[in-house]
C-alpha cells in the first residue's frame, strides 16, 4: 500500500460548509490515493455545532475522524494538533486545506502527485496559472503584500508564503521541531515554510485559483495580520542568531 495521505481540516463555527467539504474531500481522495487516505476534522469547539456534524460524518465514514479541542486557540495550535495526529497515524503526505471551500478540493489530487518530487507542495495564488476570484482589490492588495513582505524579510524564493494549501512529506513535519512554532493565526503558513526551506526541504509551488467562502463568516482580523507582522522579522532574527551561535561554537 503507498504511504497514506491524511487530509486536515480545522474548524470553528464551519457547520454551513463541513459536511460538503468532508464529501468533496472523500471524492477527490479517493481518486488521488484510493484507499490509502483519512479526512481529521480538528474543531476547536465551535459553538455552532461544527463537531457535532463531524462526529456523524465520521461515525457513517471509516475515512474520517474528529479530533475535539476544549476551545478556540487559533489556526496553527489546531493545525500542529492534526499533524501530530496524523504523523501517529503513521501519515506518508498530510495535506492542509480551508475547510470553506476557498480551495477547490479537486486540487488536492495535483498536490501529491506534485510532491512525488517535492518534499512541500503549495497551492499558490501568485505563480503563473494561479489568481483570486472574488475579492475586491484592498484584500487583494493585502493579500499580496503580505506574501511580499514576509518574502522579502525572510530571503525566499517562494511567492504565495501566506498560502494555507499544501502537501507535507511525513520527514518534513518530523524534522521541523512542530513543539516550537510559535505562531497562532496566518503567520503560521509563513513560519512553517520558512522552517521546511531552512532545514533543507525542497519547496515547489503550483497554481491554484484561490475563491472567497462558500458560507460563514471568514475568520481573518486585524489582530491576525498584525501577529503576522511581527513575527516575520522575529523568525529571520531567530534564524540569524542560530547562525552566529553556530559560528562561536566552531
Amino acid at each position: 500500500m503507498p504511504p497514506t495521505a491524511w487530509l486536515i481540516l480545522p474548524t470553528y463555527d464551519e457547520a454551513e460548509n463541513i459536511a460538503a467539504i468532508v464529501a468533496a474531500g472523500r471524492e477527490a481522495l479517493e481518486r488521488a490515493a484510493p484507499g490509502a487516505h483519512r479526512i481529521l476534522v480538528v474543531d476547536d469547539g465551535s459553538p455552532d455545532g461544527t463537531g457535532r456534524i463531524a462526529d456523524r460524518l465520521a461515525a457513517d465514514h471509516d475515512d474520517v475522524e474528529v479530533l475535539h479541542r476544549p476551545r478556540r486557540e487559533g489556526l496553527g495550535p489546531a493545525y500542529l494538533a492534526g499533524f501530530a495526529r496524523a504523523l501517529d497515524g503513521g501519515a506518508g503526505f498530510v495535506l492542509e486545506m480551508d475547510s470553506d471551500f476557498s480551495h477547490d478540493p479537486a486540487d488536492l489530487a495535483r498536490l501529491l502527485a506534485a510532491a512525488a518530487d517535492a518534499d512541500v507542495v503549495l497551492g499558490s495564488r501568485y505563480v503563473a496559472g494561479g489568481g483570486i476570484s472574488d475579492w475586491g482589490r484592498v484584500r487583494r492588495a493585502v493579500s499580496r503584500g503580505g506574501s511580499w513582505y514576509a518574502r522579502r524579510v525572510l530571503g525566499l524564493d517562494v511567492r504565495d508564503l501566506t498560502g494555507g494549501f499544501k502537501c507535507f512529506r511525513r520527514e518534513v513535519l518530523e524534522a521541523i521541531d512542530l513543539p516550537t512554532v510559535r505562531s497562532r493565526g496566518y503567520a503560521f503558513q509563513v513560519e512553517l515554510t520558512f522552517r521546511a526551506v531552512r532545514a533543507g526541504f525542497r519547496v515547489v509551488e503550483i497554481p491554484i485559483v484561490f475563491r472567497d467562502r462558500r458560507a460563514g463568516r471568514s475568520k481573518m482580523s486585524w489582530r491576525i495580520a498584525g501577529e503576522a507582522a511581527v513575527l516575520v522579522p522575529l523568525l529571520r532574527l531567530g534564524r540569524r542568531r542560530r547562525t552566529s551561535g553556530q559560528r562561536r561554537a566552531r
